[in-house]
């Protein structure tokens, strides 16, 4: 580092995490993700993350090696779990220490690389679990006239995003389409929404034309375009960025018969889809983070009702569905 090193610091919920780095473009992956959080006042970071540009990256740390294979997008990369200490590494491109008993991590990047998303993940995973945070692969909706949320879960390419502003034309405020902050407190369990853009499948937009002046002619090789919250706040209400109460889990899953309907599921199930979609397990077991995690979900799944949404031709079916389930 040099005397030029800079700070950008972010607010996650009172949870403030300190990105350094010689120079701002170093860390774009953050400030995409995080880039409406950023604090213009300078104060102490609860967790700090230095990036480093060289050639030297450190790709044989000691330690139990937790994962070595392929992640979606990203390629090949090792996990090494050393205890006070965990690793990532893309060999010859990039590695991450996470130290999180200390609360800090380093980055180091290649100079021809740029921040690969499950690094990037996995620190903002570390920073919100040092402040007691954990984030889950869910969607996130208030209820009409109401401050509490349901959270939407399902796998990718199930139809969340479609499910979300389906139920958003009818009144419900989205507060994000796939990744939602949960906190376990002894007055309940609250969340709220990572402010990113939304991916709009060319499928959503036909199923839902509403959405159609949000969207240019180009699509990505996905057949999708990102939608930016303001964008989308000109035709759906898109709720600010703070912790509210949840009054209900739903697991999406697709309508054999092409009927809306919500039946109960059980809490054990529940929680179930909910880890094996969001808690790692690796070589050597659960981690701490994974486990603290994990502590979370049950939190969640006991204190609140859990359904299944089976979401059949018309998403917006179930928007009169939910509200019959939750009069409160």
């Amino acid at each position: 580092m040099t005397d030029q090193t800079t700070t950008f610091r972010y607010d996650l919920m009172g949870q403030v995490i300190g990105i350094t780095a010689a120079r701002a473009d170093l860390w774009p992956s953050f400030d995409l993700m995080l880039g409406s959080l950023r604090m213009s006042e300078a104060v102490e970071s609860g967790f700090r993350v230095n990036i480093v540009e060289t050639a030297e990256l450190p790709e044989n740390p000691e330690g139990k090696l937790a994962f070595d294979g392929e992640v979606p997008v990203d390629g090949h990369c090792r996990m090494i779990d050393a205890g006070a200490v965990f690793h990532l590494i893309f060999p010859g491109l990039q590695t991450v220490s996470i130290h999180d008993a200390e609360r800090w991590a380093e980055v180091r990047v290649h100079p021809d690389s740029k921040i690969k998303w499950t690094l990037l993940m996995m620190v903002i995973d570390a920073a919100l679990d040092a402040g007691g945070q954990h984030m889950l692969h869910t969607a996130g909706l208030t209820l009409p006239g109401s401050e509490a949320l349901v959270l939407i879960h399902a796998p990718s390419g199930t139809g969340k995003s479609t499910t979300s502003l389906a139920l958003a034309s009818q009144g419900f405020g989205l507060c994000s389409d796939d990744v939602m902050i949960l906190a376990a407190t002894p007055e309940g369990v609250t969340a709220w929404g990572m402010p990113r853009h939304v991916k709009i499948h060319r499928n959503t937009a036909a199923m839902l034309p509403f959405v159609s002046p949000c969207l240019g002619d180009t699509w990505n090789a996905e057949d999708e375009q990102a939608v930016s919250l303001e964008q989308l706040g000109e035709i759906i209400r898109v709720e600010d960025v703070r912790a509210r109460p949840i009054a209900a889990v739903l697991h999406l899953a697709r309508s054999a018969d092409g009927e809306t309907r919500l039946p109960p599921l059980a809490r054990t199930d529940a929680m179930v889809a909910l880890a094996a979609d969001n808690v790692r397990t690796g070589m050597t077991g659960l981690m701490p983070l994974q486990k603290r995690r994990m502590g979370t979900i049950a939190a969640l799944v006991k204190t609140v009702p859990t359904f299944t949404l089976e979401v059949g031709r018309s998403p917006a079916d179930a928007a009169a569905l939910i509200r019959q389930a939750l009069p409160g």
